[in-house]
């Protein structure tokens, strides 16, 4: 099978990358720096320079995809157009260009944060209306709205936290873990959901090559809830240290991230903190169930948190991030 993957060296795209060439598929990978996909290029991946506002670059890298894995997004932007220009519109444009290629199937990585928090104690199921509430999350949502409304097969999928080997978001709390603190935001008792970078990768896989997954939007995650709290101990017990847990009340988290916002604001820069983000910490759950997605496309998550964990840390130490 000839695979398109955009986003391919970044962390979810370079696990997805691993598992397409160990399936023995053609990879063709749409990259903005060809120098930091070299590694790629030695592995067999056909490199196309561009990225998602190139024209051509993408028309020549959707040239006889059979299937286009869409990861590349922002998650951090100065401003909503900012967010729209790159998850909307560089999503409209490769699909604009996949049409122009033939009818590849089409495979979204879009996120939890564009349908929203669930209920505590009732994880998301993949047909609820949905209610994001940053501007990131709505961008996403608009993203998923354009695939929809297109020609192609297509599939979406809104994963959760993601972590594993090669992350470098998780790696902030294990560096703090291994200071013996561990913040979380309110009482830490937010249900969560997760699902390790390798296991999401052959997600996203059995998503693009299941008969039964063709217009369908799935929550591919670890069926595990566990809470903020737990999460934050879980990292712990990886780096060998039993963590002081801090929590952070509403008011001051609020006021730190609108700080933090602001001060980004003020220096024209982007960020993943602020205040908006706030809306998203301090929610009672964000849970899903991969119940739909493993019954269509026969896949199951093998790695929970401790082991998942676990195995993070180890390359962490082997890699020397830690």
């Amino acid at each position: 099978m000839k695979a398109l993957v955009t986003g391919g060296t970044g962390f979810v795209g370079s696990h997805l990358i691993d598992s397409l060439l160990n399936r023995g598929d053609e990879v063709t990978a749409l990259v903005r720096t060809p120098a930091k996909a070299a590694g790629l290029a030695d592995r067999g991946v056909r490199l196309v320079r561009g990225d998602l506002d190139s024209l051509d670059a993408l028309r020549e890298a959707a040239e006889g995809a059979d299937v286009i894995y869409h990861v590349a997004g922002v998650v951090a932007a100065r401003n909503d157009a900012e967010f729209l220009k790159a998850n909307r519109d560089g999503t409209a444009n490769l699909l604009a260009a996949a049409r122009a290629a033939g009818s590849p199937r089409f495979v979204l990585v879009s996120s939890m944060a564009a349908a929203g928090p669930a209920a505590r104690g009732v994880p998301l199921v993949g047909g609820e209306p949905p209610r994001p509430v940053t501007a990131y999350g709505r961008s996403k949502l608009a993203g998923e709205d354009i695939v929809r409304s297109g020609l192609l097969p297509w599939v979406i999928l809104r994963p959760p936290m993601v972590y594993g080997p090669r992350d470098s978001e998780v790696l902030k709390l294990f560096k703090m873990a291994k200071w013996g603190v561990a913040p979380v935001f309110g009482k830490g008792d937010q249900e969560l959901s997760a699902i390790f970078g390798p296991d999401l990768a052959e997600a996203l896989i059995a998503a693009g090559t299941s008969t039964r997954s063709i217009g369908k939007t799935y929550l591919p995650c670890h069926p595990e809830v566990f809470t903020s709290r737990a999460f934050a101990r879980q990292i712990g017990a990886a780096v060998g240290r039993d963590v002081l847990v801090l929590s952070v009340p509403e008011l001051v988290g609020r006021g730190l991230l609108a700080a933090i916002g602001g001060a980004a604001k003020l220096t024209g820069t982007a960020s993943v903190l602020s205040s908006e983000k706030a809306d998203e910490f301090f929610e009672a759950a964000w849970t899903g169930s991969p119940a739909a997605l493993m019954a269509d496309t026969g896949w199951r998550p093998s790695t929970d948190i401790a082991k998942g964990l676990a195995e993070t840390m180890a390359w962490y130490r082997a890699e020397r991030w830690l």
